[in-house]
């Protein structure tokens, strides 16, 4: 049983606008499955265009966050096991899409890979891989940064008493740094993923809108609030799945988390 040292000592009076600050992050979800129409929701969320937006944004979100991982986990390390500054600088630099308007991300690859842009002519800009990789720019840093925070959290003792026994780099790896890094690994690839089907902004301004090519669900959801596409009772039973994906998200990177069982 915990006691008053092992909470702290804050004062009570905070509770009231902490209470407060709750209800403003609960109210407005409460309101929202208020609004699903449960006589209809099956029927909502198993129209067409539903499961079109549906499939798309599983079926783009699991390739970006597979890029992820492949380009992620090498970055993660890569800072890791960097000096202060060097890696001071690569995490800045990892960072920025996570503070950056996602319409500025959009419009950057578009910069990019869009038709007038410096790789215009791999043709990508407005297709289905324009949806995945505006996933990818927009996740990226989820993963690498849960990853990185994991493996600089492990030190590098057992890295170096595995080397002086002979390992190579490649074995300590396998072997030792990944293994110790996994619930970090797990984490930023979930995290990933979440953040991977509910981007809006990039995709957009780069991939468009359009029905079973790029339109994922907060695509949808979006077009339906605008008087077109799917109805409003399929956006909202499309923005609770969000919601419980986002619930099963946080639930996964808990029971992945350093400690969880305590």
């Amino acid at each position: 049983m915990s006691t008053v040292a092992d909470r702290g000592y804050v004062p009570r009076a905070l509770a009231f606008p902490a209470l407060l600050g709750l209800c403003f992050l609960i109210l407005p979800l409460i309101a929202l499955i208020a609004r699903v129409e449960w006589a209809t929701f099956v029927a909502d969320v198993t129209s067409p265009t539903a499961l079109a937006a549906l499939g798309l944004s599983f079926g783009t979100g699991i390739a970006a966050t597979a890029i992820c991982v492949v380009i992620g986990v090498p970055l993660a390390l890569l800072i890791a096991r960097s000096g202060p500054r060097l890696a001071a600088v690569l995490r800045a630099a990892v960072t920025v899409p996570l503070v950056l308007p996602p319409m500025v991300g959009g419009i950057a690859l578009l910069y990019l890979f869009g038709r007038a842009g410096w790789l215009g002519g791999l043709g990508l800009s407005f297709t289905t891989p324009a949806v995945v990789l505006a996933q990818t720019f927009v996740a990226l840093p989820f993963l690498v940064l849960a990853v990185e925070g994991a493996v600089r959290s492990t030190g590098v003792d057992f890295e170096r008493t595995a080397a002086a026994l002979g390992a190579g780099r490649w074995t300590i790896l396998r072997r030792i740094t990944l293994p110790l890094a996994a619930p970090g690994i797990v984490a930023g690839t979930v995290l990933c993923f979440a953040r991977a089907i509910g981007e809006f902004g990039a995709t957009a301004l780069f991939a468009g809108n359009r029905p079973g090519v790029t339109q994922t669900m907060p695509l949808a959801i979006y077009t339906a609030f605008n008087g077109a596409g799917v109805t409003q009772g399929t956006a909202v039973a499309l923005a609770l799945l969000l919601l419980a994906t986002a619930v099963l998200v946080l639930m996964l990177v808990r029971g992945w988390r350093p400690g969880a069982a305590r």
